[in-house]
């Protein structure tokens, strides 16, 4: 028998507290109907993720198959008959009371779907491309939580995730690595003379560092892209978003001080970082920008 919505979200924010490491300290600041919303909706991506990066079912056929499965699950909950998932009562709830366009959550499991066998990356575009399918489509669904009324917003949110995603990417270089993903775009690799070796040996050779510094400032390209964003959603959800936004911008900062070593070590910001940039957001110290600049870095 289905979970009621209560205990659905009730799951859902359970699943958000313990698995969502970052995301989660920006939830706190929303309203708890936004916030329910936003755990119902990380709970799903983070299924999504599970099933395509199973270590206890690593045949690609199989996995394909338990997303095919998920797929359809998606499609019956959207229409309100729920499968015996936990996370689809909430799921189809904050989709209607927040007006969550569908075929956002649909782009993620197309996304997730790429990542089941060895992936690499020729060019920029088809990274971007891969940003859009896995963290641009989150923005896109998030500012439906956070309310906005300009179309404008809808680009910044895209150009958002795709600063969050090369967040990632760069954090977690060795980590694809040895689940054989590199990300980093093979046009990149040639224009700095890196030999894909090189990264799964954790070597920081001059065109290693080089590389990393580069793809560490196109990301920053697009944080500065988004800014405005934070101007085009409601009043009441600015903090969330400056706090998210801060958390992973930190992120990249800590990844350019550590002279790009992201092989030896996680990097990440502790605990009681998060928690000072959470509580700056709740006491209204941020400023939105303006407007949003024209882009001035190569793609």
């Amino acid at each position: 028998m289905p979970l009621s919505v209560e205990q659905s979200y009730a799951w859902c924010r359970g699943v958000a507290r313990s698995r969502a490491k970052n995301f989660y300290y920006s939830f706190v600041l929303l309203s708890p109907a936004q916030r329910g919303a936003m755990c119902a909706v990380y709970a799903f991506m983070r299924q999504c993720d599970d099933l395509s990066d199973d270590p206890a079912n690593p045949d690609p056929a199989a996995l394909r198959a338990s997303l095919g499965a998920w797929r359809r699950d998606l499609d019956r909950a959207l229409a309100g008959d729920f499968g015996p998932h936990a996370c689809w009562p909430a799921l189809h709830d904050a989709v209607r009371r927040f007006g969550i366009p569908p075929e956002y959550l649909r782009v993620m499991i197309d996304g997730v779907s790429s990542d089941i066998e060895a992936r690499r990356i020729g060019t920029f575009d088809e990274l971007y491309r891969y940003c859009y399918q896995v963290a641009s489509v989150v923005g896109l669904t998030v500012i439906h939580i956070f309310g906005f009324t300009s179309p404008e917003a809808l680009p910044l949110a895209e150009k958002c995730g795709v600063a969050f995603q090369l967040t990632n990417i760069l954090r977690d270089v060795r980590e694809d690595l040895e689940r054989d993903r590199l990300y980093l775009p093979a046009e990149d690799l040639r224009r700095f003379g890196v030999d894909e070796s090189a990264l799964r040996e954790g070597r920081r050779t001059e065109g290693v560092v080089e590389l990393l510094r580069f793809e560490t400032a196109r990301a920053r390209e697009y944080y500065r892209e988004s800014e405005a964003l934070l101007g085009l959603i409601d009043s009441g959800s600015r903090a969330s978003l400056w706090a998210l936004r801060e958390i992973y911008r930190r992120l990249l900062e800590r990844i350019e001080r550590s002279g790009f070593d992201v092989f030896h070590q996680r990097v990440r910001l502790p605990a009681w970082e998060k928690a000072a940039i959470v509580a700056r957001a709740a006491c209204g110290a941020i400023r939105p920008a303006p407007e949003a600049g024209e882009r001035n870095f190569p793609r």
